[in-house]
């Protein structure tokens, strides 16, 4: 049998790790396997030829899509001409359905086997999009089930992997050990801080989540604060707004570990997206905000366009709130720290809480890479017996 040739784009960090992880399940299956594509260093790690590094299309927020949409149409147009002339049994686009659904929908007329690796949220704003996933990609493969329902409406393939975070994180974790890891009081009332990993989020969000912070403090002097940010960069712009807005606030700064300041803490305040999810693998109670450009949110609103009842994701997954959510205009600080003042204090509400959220754990719990490197060679295999039958 000949060897099997996968084609790849991730565009983010969290691709790159999906990516790695769906690399090494595939090689487990396939041991002579190539890849190549955009990938980021795990990928590249894994054993993936690097065409392009991955943050060459990490471009976020409209301002810098427009003055950047030049050179990615030119990326995205040289990338679909170079795997059309190699022609790799499949081709796995890795989030970051904008860039990848451009590429994955010439492959796809060109009859080269597409799959979209994590769901973009058609479900939930602008559904007009399914038309365009069905006519650009071969299948998807969704990390949360209630997706999978939704393609089955829609007659699109798709297959529920699960979520590669609840096969990394445990059932269980220990407080008491993150707390000791990040040196944190044993016996404290501890509040995680999380605005987002981007950095035009964390600047939208950086001010009220300062706010928050000093009117809880105000209300419960003893607590202790720890905000884990995800670069450099999202860390200065926080601390800015700290030092304006909460300069007698002691909130211990973080770059990186997230996971160990959610297991640390006891209430947590999230920028909507991943990182509410991780904090529900965690089984911690959360607040989550979303906030978006006053133009973006003025269009959403305006056109109709949002069609979900909920944006957090562990209400998505619960399909009732269980959480708060707060939205553009209703994010006051007021509110949402008697919220998180409210999880701190009511303990049988707390751990109905934990129970919710160990029974989406074991839900998303199933081996991702392995699930989706078994749905890709379905599919692969499909399409050579195709072939071969046509060629018969």
């Amino acid at each position: 049998m000949a060897r099997l040739r996968v084609g790849l784009v991730a565009g983010e960090a969290s691709g790159d790790t999906l990516g790695a992880g769906l690399i090494q399940a595939l090689r487990r299956l396939e041991p002579d396997a190539e890849f190549f594509g955009v990938a980021g260093p795990k990928m590249q790690a894994a054993g993936c030829e690097v065409w392009e590094p991955s943050e060459s299309l990490a471009v976020m927020g409209l301002v810098d899509v427009l003055r950047d949409l030049p050179r990615l149409m030119r990326l995205l147009a040289r990338l679909r001409r170079s795997f059309i002339a190699v022609r790799p049994d499949v081709f796995i686009g890795i989030d970051a359905p904008d860039s990848n659904l451009r590429i994955a929908r010439g492959l796809h007329a060109a009859g080269i086997p597409t799959v979209q690796y994590v769901s973009p949220q058609v479900w939930a704003w602008r559904q007009g999009r399914v038309h365009t996933i069905h006519e650009a990609v071969d299948l998807v493969l969704c990390l949360l089930p209630f997706e999978k329902r939704f393609y089955e409406s829609q007659r699109v393939p798709a297959e529920f992997v699960g979520h590669p975070l609840a096969d990394a994180i445990p059932l269980t974790v220990d407080r008491g050990a993150a707390r000791a890891a990040l040196g944190l009081p044993a016996d404290a009332a501890v509040v995680a801080l999380l605005p987002g990993s981007r950095r035009g989020e964390v600047a939208r969000l950086a001010g009220d989540f300062a706010l928050t912070a000093r009117w809880m403090a105000a209300q419960r002097p003893g607590l202790v604060f720890v905000a884990p940010m995800a670069t450099p960069v999202a860390r200065e712009i926080f601390a800015k707004a700290l030092q304006r807005i909460a300069p007698q606030v002691q909130i211990r700064l973080l770059v990186g570990q997230a996971q160990a300041a959610l297991i640390a803490s006891n209430a947590v305040l999230v920028a909507s997206g991943t990182a509410s999810l991780e904090a529900a693998l965690c089984k911690r109670p959360m607040v989550v905000v979303y906030r978006l450009g006053a133009i973006t949110a003025w269009i959403l609103r305006r056109l109709n366009l949002v069609k979900s009842k909920f944006f957090a994701q562990p209400n998505l997954l619960a399909d009732r709130r269980v959480v708060g959510e707060y939205f553009q205009d209703e994010i006051v600080p007021e509110s949402i720290g008697a919220e998180l003042l409210m999880w701190l204090d009511d303990t049988p509400r707390r751990e109905e809480l934990e129970h919710e959220f160990l029974r989406i754990h074991m839900d998303l719990k199933r081996d991702a890479s392995a699930l989706a490197a078994r749905a890709v060679m379905a599919l692969v295999a499909t399409r050579r017996r195709s072939a071969a039958g046509a060629s018969a």
